[in-house]
């Protein structure tokens, strides 16, 4: 493979951009995020590797996978500001059951040689939990803006995203409000992504100009539609209705408690041409609810690059399948 150079990159997000990929539908779900603070350099496959992530960690991360955990681990780079000595921080974000809005938060700042033991009760052994009392924070009110750096995965993370996450850092960091560079959480091709946490939405493709809007929701939610990758609390058809939701209902549908079901599939491709859906959704209070349901159809296909390559190894572009929504209906 020839080295990658800037004079010599395409970069995945590039071709991604110039094609027209929408990013909407590529939220992963998963029932529990853990994420742990842990030092650069993250290796490519830095849940394989015995550095930085501790062997006791590993191993911990290891039982639980045998149950057949839908687990999502993350890695965030320790700050000057956030970060203790000596104290390693988890966040622990589960899926609550039924309709919901936000993750159940966790947050832990612990000695290094009590991380492992955290996992395990945590997943295996919640009579245990109790123990760790004196490490839990008090951080239900702070939100974590999460963006992907994870430049030895692919190059796009850390070329576009650093320089978004530096920006968030310096002008919108707060009591309230932290902002993290973190590991690869998918589809780097929409580089710069961020992850945002409890309410486990995700954005791709993000630019400077958005970030206003994006964190302090100042106007109209429809400026970020193109920037929506979903939320996790969806799965991908569900994730591409609920766009057109959101854009609908406007902020005070992040709020709402909701659930996403399909109601019927194409069968005759493995990828399908049209799925449809429904979403419940209700108000906190309950005084609103009802249903949505959806059709969603194949809208066009567009060439994409999985990876980020020189040009001179001519990694050849693959096909992908775009869709719209074609029916939304508002049911009460």
């Amino acid at each position: 493979m020839t080295k990658l150079t800037l004079r010599n990159c395409r970069f995945c997000t590039e071709v991604a951009k110039q094609n027209g990929e929408d990013p909407i539908g590529t939220t992963e779900t998963y029932d529990h995020w853990l994420i742990f603070e842990l030092p650069l350099p993250w290796a490519k496959t830095i849940w394989m590797e015995p550095n930085p992530v501790p062997q006791h960690i590993h191993e911990a991360l290891a039982i639980v996978w045998q149950e057949n955990v839908r687990l999502r681990p993350l890695a965030i780079a320790p700050d000057r500001e956030y970060s203790q000595p000596d104290r390693m921080r988890v966040l622990y974000y589960a899926r609550p059951a039924g309709a919901f809005a936000r993750l159940t938060k966790y947050e832990y700042l612990l000695p290094l040689d009590a991380v492992a033991s955290l996992v395990l009760a945590l997943f295996k052994q919640p009579e245990q939990l109790a123990t760790f009392a004196a490490y839990q924070q008090d951080t239900q009110h702070i939100r974590d803006l999460l963006v992907c750096t994870h430049g030895n995965v692919d190059a796009a993370c850390a070329r576009f995203g650093y320089p978004i996450y530096r920006q968030l850092r310096q002008q919108y960091a707060s009591q309230s409000l932290r902002v993290w560079r973190c590991s690869h959480f998918g589809y780097h091709q929409f580089a710069p992504t961020l992850l945002d946490m409890p309410e486990g939405r995700c954005w791709g493709k993000l630019e400077p100009s958005v970030l206003e809007l994006l964190v302090h929701r100042s106007s109209s939610v429809t400026g970020l539609r193109p920037y929506y990758q979903g939320w996790t609390g969806l799965t991908k058809f569900e994730q591409i209705a609920e766009r057109e939701i959101l854009m609908l209902e406007g902020w005070a549908w992040l709020d709402y408690f909701k659930q996403g079901k399909v109601l019927a599939v194409d069968e005759t491709n493995i990828e399908p041409d049209w799925v449809e859906v429904q979403i419940y959704f209700a108000s906190p209070d309950g005084s609103i609810s009802g249903t949505y349901q959806a059709r969603i159809e194949l809208s066009s296909r567009v060439t994409t690059a999985w990876w980020t390559s020189s040009y001179d190894d001519d990694e050849p572009l693959v096909e992908v399948k775009q869709y719209r929504v074609s029916r939304l209906v508002k049911v009460i």
